[in-house]
């Protein structure tokens, strides 16, 4: 097929795909709504049906996110890249649609004139079948994982590579020891991330941080996440996250004294802060949380538990979700914002007793990956927390849920930016050791198979990092709420399919610690589960937001 041809061909079937997808949405919405609105339990009913519709809506984003990126400064590469993952997430979107409009009772001939329709299938053998794959392939393999490269303005380019540069530099050559030894982060990483500015790329420059006063640079904050999470994702791609989520939570709800007192300490990395929402009973239902605070003279009293407080040792500051209105039944609106300073402990356990009597006590968790923040369990017993901590103040009771949502969106563009950085190092990874790597007489890289999935691999990264790109952008406007959770969504699990993949391309070395692809795989793994589990993010936010679109009362 012509190149013109093949992106107007591509373009059709998105669109046709995007019509029955969006055919399935009003049905799905219609059987899960009472009287126009929404039915939590009609919505619980349909939990399948949702996430179906979750992941082809990834897919179908994605997809033209990666075409829509192809302009005159395409390389020939990220074409073959953005047609490969479009007509394979299409395969994907049209399997998906096929069965949900079964489920639904809709008709399914459009899906299956698209599924017969000649230009459809040349384009899948054009874009996707052997010999393309092979080419692509072959393409990918001698471009050492450069794959997917954004247009970015002069500042965007040198923030990118000045970060990239530190990664490899700095980085990566103490990854290794972190993950294997699980140690804490040293300083000999984090000081030179303070002088860098990078605590700081959240908050506002009236407060000492490289924020623009007034509006947000999210594809900053995604260029530099993914540069490092390049180099470690425990040991450096994770430090920006929970500051960005206090910074926000203090913009949206802090009162002017908190944000000047707070503000600069947080773009100067110092203290380091960490951020207590998870408890052992309540994952992702923030609503349900329980830890209790007790008003007293001056202030609160904590008691109660969290878990999965990740950096909670190092940090000396953290935001704790504290329920300090005791009826249950006000669910997310008896939540409030508490500030918690304790000292800094480099090691896996610690034991904090204030002069009056409380106590807070945290444990690391062992992990498989991830290795280098620590995720703690923490116990609060009669801590004391004084009013002056309490976000927002007095007006600020009760307001807790909306306060971290306010950093959630950014939370979310951070971890798809984890997951393109660590996909980045596995496909690089895997390109060196395929080229290197001599069976049957000659190196991985000349078998088809390799660079089949060389190719398939590169198609999801450069296709994931369009996608966080443009949605990135949409951040910076204002919008994109809901495509945040999307590009997490799909980027997460795009990286364990990748470092899967990477992994196996190394055989036996692959599964062996002292290989750097076996972090990258553990390592991924977590991705999918924090900042908004898979399943939370499919059901309680996507499917959520499309359905409420449809029936036209988001």
């Amino acid at each position: 097929m012509h190149p013109e041809d093949t992106l107007g061909t591509v373009r059709n079937c998105l669109a046709r795909l995007r019509t029955a997808f969006d055919a399935a949405t009003v049905a799905l919405a219609r059987r899960c709504s009472a009287q126009g609105r929404l039915s939590g339990d009609k919505l619980d009913a349909e939990q399948v049906a949702s996430f179906e519709l979750a992941w082809a809506a990834a897919d179908l984003l994605a997809a033209d996110a990666g075409i829509a990126a192809l302009g005159a400064q395409s390389s020939e590469l990220d074409a073959r890249l953005a047609l490969l993952f479009a007509v394979e997430a299409g395969q994907a979107v049209l399997a998906r649609l096929e069965m949900l409009h079964l489920e639904l009772g809709l008709p399914r001939d459009a899906l299956r004139a698209l599924r017969d329709d000649a230009g459809w299938e040349a384009l899948c053998h054009s874009a996707a079948g052997s010999q393309a794959l092979d080419a692509a392939g072959r393409a990918v393999a001698a471009s050492d994982g450069e794959v997917g490269r954004l247009a970015l303005d002069e500042p965007h380019a040198m923030a990118q590579e000045a970060f990239r540069r530190f990664a490899a530099e700095v980085v990566a050559p103490q990854a290794e020891a972190i993950h294997r030894d699980n140690l804490t982060v040293p300083e000999s990483l984090l000081q030179p991330l303070r002088e860098m500015g990078v605590f700081g790329l959240s908050v506002p420059e009236q407060y000492g941080g490289s924020a623009p006063d007034g509006h947000e640079d999210a594809l900053l904050m995604v260029l530099v996440t993914e540069a490092l999470s390049e180099g470690s994702l425990a040991a450096a791609g994770s430090l920006i996250t929970r500051p960005e989520i206090l910074t926000r939570a203090l913009v949206a709800g802090g009162t002017p004294q908190q944000q000047a007192h707070w503000l600069p300490k947080l773009a100067a990395g110092d203290p380091l802060c960490a951020i207590a929402i998870t408890e052992p009973d309540f994952g992702s239902d923030v609503a349900a949380l329980t830890l209790r605070g007790t008003r007293v003279a001056g202030g609160w009293r904590l008691d109660g538990a969290k878990t999965w407080c990740t950096f909670a040792g190092k940090a000396g500051l953290l935001m704790v979700v504290t329920r300090t209105d005791p009826d249950r039944a006000l669910g997310h609106k008896g939540l409030s914002l508490l500030l918690v300073e304790k000292p800094s402990f480099d090691g896996h356990d610690f034991v904090f007793r204030q002069p009056e009597g409380g106590t807070l006590s945290g444990r690391a968790i062992p992990t498989i990956g991830y290795r280098g923040m620590h995720s703690f369990d923490l116990s609060f017993e009669d801590f004391f927390v004084p009013d002056a901590n309490v976000v927002g103040g007095e007006a600020g009771l009760g307001k807790g849920f909306y306060y971290t949502m306010a950093g959630m969106v950014g939370g979310r563009m951070q971890t798809a930016a984890r997951a393109c950085g660590v996909m980045r190092a596995a496909l690089r990874a895997a390109i060196r050791y395929s080229h290197d790597r001599k069976v049957f007489g000659q190196a991985l890289a000349e078998f088809p198979l390799t660079r089949a999935k060389l190719a398939r691999m590169g198609a999801r990264l450069a296709s994931c990092r369009q996608l966080a790109g443009a949605v990135a952008r949409q951040v910076d406007r204002g919008e994109g709420r809901m495509e945040a959770s999307l590009v997490k969504l799909l980027a997460c699990r795009s990286a364990e399919m990748v470092t899967r993949e990477a992994l196996q391309l190394h055989g036996g070395m692959g599964y062996a610690e002292e290989s750097p692809v076996s972090r990258y795989f553990v390592d991924a793994r977590v991705l999918s589960i924090f900042e908004g589990a898979e399943e939370t993010l499919a059901l309680k936010v996507v499917a959520r937001s499309l359905l409420e679109r449809a029936l036209g009362t988001a």
